[in-house]
């Protein structure tokens, strides 16, 4: 998805609909680090390996004999932190964090870890995901006196703590319980690091050892980053608590109806890491088998619209027989392009990013995989591309169901009435897009493609996007569309 210079700093109000590419957003990444010496730099390389969940802004903090450390800043991680601010964050404990923004919350305010001061000493959080009963627990605590310094969702879970007379743990434990959502918390004081998932575990958070050490992450491709074994993934509704004693394994909430985000397996987590079990690239690969079984086209190539659906096409290809070809290169060096908003411009900034290589596609049918149609325009502009190139026909195929209903739990949503398919039938996307023919993988396709859980409802995912159903309850005049906790 391409970055832009919009504002004041790289990528600022990236989440904005006016973006290039109108791909969904996973706003944000965590990483942690319990009980090493080089806690600062494991989180740099981990957050680096976490950076396509968040390329807005990025921070950690770190706890050092009672003392916190931390920085953050507005920019990719490697824009950051140099080797100086990696120095200063001295101490065996951190937590870091790597963000998107949505419109409208762009803001140095926002950038994670926050850090917070309370009658315990120092308190440090970060979370991906979104509270969808956020608003109304802001409100009863801005009623009852408490003064907030952000516009995050993330805040809230401070305040509730602050105000609790019992432990931490227990505070913990009790302001979990109140929060509706989607969300994977790491919460750090001088001596303790707790990490915690919802009830029904809809944003992933693995846990690994790299010697006595314990290291938590949104995913396990960062575990391999710094030579981290996996251990196991953290599950719905669990709090874990490590402190000078070891390791804690509490509950804060029984696990409800296990609901993970579709859209992980689908898009957001890189091929490499693997979510409760499943790896993503063979999850990819046997969904784009599943889409040649449900909807096979005589062709000529299968192409992949890179980078997610590049596992999808060579499964397509796979199941077909028909060869996998680069009909499509992306340039990934372009992020830092001055690109202005008038429409000329914007088409050429989407040639920069993403080119047909002709001498592939021309005279050729196409089949060109991708796994969602947000708003329509992207897809219409890369069936032109290749049109453009001498493709004889474009069939679309999409390795997800009709994208229908915002989510409300941790992704950057358009607004409903710019959802395409909320409005059209699949003949008129087709349309809309230009492409010769369309078809989107079943919910079943993509239910059994991923595989999951046995004897668990929708197999333990979360096809809310898609049907309309969901986990929680969902106070939809008050959820926030944006469905970001770092906003």
């Amino acid at each position: 998805m391409t970055q832009l210079w919009t504002g004041d700093y790289y990528n600022e109000g990236n989440g904005s609909k006016d973006s290039i590419f109108d791909k969904l957003k996973e706003e944000c990444g965590v990483f942690g680090v319990f009980g090493h010496p080089d806690a600062a730099n494991l989180s740099y390389y981990g957050l680096h390996a976490l950076q396509h969940r968040g390329e807005e802004s990025c921070g950690i903090c770190t706890s050092d004999d009672g003392m916190f450390h931390y920085h953050r800043g507005m920019g990719l991680v490697k824009e950051v932190f140099d080797r100086d601010s990696l120095e200063s964050l001295k101490g065996s404990q951190a937590i870091g964090h790597v963000r998107y923004s949505t419109s409208g919350g762009s803001g140095l305010a926002n950038a994670q870890p926050l850090v917070f001061k309370y009658r315990g000493g120092d308190l440090a959080v970060c979370t991906n995901g979104n509270l969808v009963n956020e608003p109304g627990v802001r409100k009863e605590l801005e009623d009852s006196g408490s003064i907030f310094q952000t516009t995050s969702d993330t805040e809230v879970i401070a305040h509730l703590i602050a105000r609790s007379p019992k432990s931490l743990v227990d505070a913990v434990r009790d302001a979990f319980a109140r929060l509706i959502g989607g969300f994977a918390f790491l919460i750090q004081t001088q001596g303790q690091l707790i990490a915690a998932c919802d009830p029904h575990g809809l944003r992933p958070l693995v846990m690994g050892r790299l010697g006595e050490a314990y290291i938590f992450a949104s995913e396990s491709c960062a575990l391999e980053t710094i030579g981290a074994v996996y251990v196991r993934d953290v599950q719905p509704g669990e709090l874990l608590v490590l402190d000078q004693n070891g390791l804690r394994e509490e509950r804060f909430a029984p696990m409800e109806r296990r609901a993970v985000c579709a859209m992980e397996y689908i898009y957001f987590a890189r091929p490499d890491s693997d979510i409760y079990g499943v790896n993503l690239h063979s999850s990819r690969k046997r969904m784009g088998q599943q889409l040649a079984q449900e909807s096979f086209v005589d062709a000529d190539i299968v192409t992949g619209v890179p980078d997610s659906s590049i596992s999808a096409a060579i499964g397509y290809a796979e199941q077909t027989g028909i060869p996998y070809e680069l009909g499509l290169i992306k340039n990934k060096y372009t992020g830092r392009t001055f690109i202005q908003p008038s429409q000329e411009l914007r088409e050429k900034g989407v040639k920069m990013k993403l080119s047909a290589v002709r001498k592939v596609v021309e005279g050729k049918r196409v089949v060109m995989i991708d796994d969602s149609i947000v708003r329509g325009t992207t897809s219409l502009r890369i069936v032109n591309m290749l049109r453009e190139a001498g493709a004889l026909e474009v069939h679309v195929r999409i390795t997800s169901p009709p994208f229908m209903n915002p989510c409300y739990y941790g992704i950057d949503t358009p607004n409903p009435a710019d959802l395409i398919a909320s409005s059209k039938t699949v003949e008129e996307i087709r349309q809309a897009i230009n492409a010769d023919s369309l078809y989107f993988l079943s919910e079943k396709g993509l239910i059994d493609s991923v595989g999951g859980h046995d004897n668990e409802y929708n197999r333990g995912l979360c096809l809310a996007c898609f049907n309309n159903d969901y986990p929680t309850p969902v106070e939809f005049e008050d959820a926030k569309l944006t469905s970001c906790s770092c906003d």
